[in-house]
């Protein structure tokens, strides 16, 4: 049970902040053992429901502005919310494309400490970068259906674990000139379709599996506190990203990578 929870808490934090859920979730595997069958691909798909619902619940009013303009998304006086959808839209689709093409590739032999601590140093240089390369004065609704494309393929990237979804996608917004706050809050809704996606092709491996009550209770408490986690972490996050930077994350991802490379070097 304290397992579930410490996961569902790095899950939490890490799957918003830009230092990578899928590294930190490999790494804290690595590192302390956790190894049990019970916190394997089902758990993985609980703590991914848990970062869902954590989205959906601070977003609610977005996504029900959204839901309303949904016939109208397509048209050329669409507003705001129709805009989102299509940008939403477009941004989605390099994530769908390398999931098909690359997923299984991804998940047998890019899964390790090795893969991990190198994606995280990455990183951290292309988000340093995206601090100093120019200035960001734009918000997400001046965001241009190429700019979704460019972003979108950030969150592609982020497939391989120690990217970060955040953290590339925020950069590369900050990149196309997208305050850091404004990036963040594209990158949230953003990650909803490719969250669910992920969540279901896991379920869909897991439909013959039939756990009993106290495998149950695990994926409820790292579900849960998953959620609980995550939805802190989204306020704050994006209340953070007003008035500073994004290098205490990099200096972090590097520190972590250097860590894991020299544990790994013994």
């Amino acid at each position: 049970m304290l397992t579930a929870a410490l996961l569902g808490v790095i899950q939490g934090l890490t799957e918003f902040l830009p230092v990578s859920s899928s590294a930190h979730l490999i790494l804290a595997r690595f590192y302390f053992g956790w190894e049990a069958p019970e916190f394997g691909l089902a758990f993985d798909v609980a703590l991914h429901v848990g970062t869902l619902a954590a989205i959906v619940a601070y977003f609610w009013s977005d996504l029900l502005a959204m839901l309303a303009a949904l016939p109208s998304a397509l048209s050329a006086n669409a507003g705001v919310p129709g805009r989102l959808i299509r940008l939403i839209a477009v941004g989605t689709v390099p994530a769908i494309v390398a999931g098909l093409l690359f997923n299984d590739y991804i998940e047998t032999q890019l899964r390790t400490p090795l893969v991990a601590a190198i994606a995280l140093a990455a990183g951290a240089v292309v988000m340093l970068i995206a601090e100093r390369a120019t200035r960001t004065t734009r918000d997400e609704g001046g965001l241009t259906m190429a700019d979704a494309l460019l972003i979108g393929l950030a969150q592609a990237c982020a497939l391989v674990p120690g990217v970060s979804r955040s953290g590339a996608t925020i950069a590369v917004g900050m990149l196309l000139g997208v305050r850091r706050e404004a990036a963040a809050r594209f990158t949230f809704l953003l990650a909803i379709p490719a969250i669910l996606a992920a969540a279901g092709k896991e379920s869909i491996e897991l439909r013959h599996m039939h756990p009993d009550a106290q495998l149950l209770t695990l994926f409820a408490v790292g579900a849960g506190v998953s959620a609980l986690v995550g939805y802190l972490t989204i306020k704050y996050f994006l209340r953070y990203l007003t008035r500073h930077r994004l290098d205490v994350f990099a200096y972090y991802r590097l520190a972590l990578a250097a860590v894991t490379l020299a544990r790994l070097a013994l």
